[in-house]
């Protein structure tokens, strides 16, 4: 799997959020904790939908936890 141009700040937000759990964020996000963990690692790009739920869930803006990697 390749990675896609929208980078994430979930670990970090969910650290800062008293370490939420993978398993914890995707609970509230309806998903599975594999796919938190595909997040994370940059091999997914979540729906728009699920990234709002993603937000909601860390208590922040969307452009906080989700931002467009331009190419050079």
């Amino acid at each position: 799997m390749g990675t896609t141009p929208i980078a994430n700040h979930i670990r970090r937000l969910r650290f800062e959020r008293g370490e939420m759990t993978q398993e914890e964020l995707a609970r509230r996000c309806g998903v599975t904790r594999q796919t938190i963990i595909a997040l994370e690692a940059g091999r997914y790009a979540p729906s728009l939908e699920l990234a709002f739920r993603i937000a909601q869930a860390l208590d922040a803006r969307i452009e906080a936890v989700f931002e467009w990697k331009q190419e050079a």
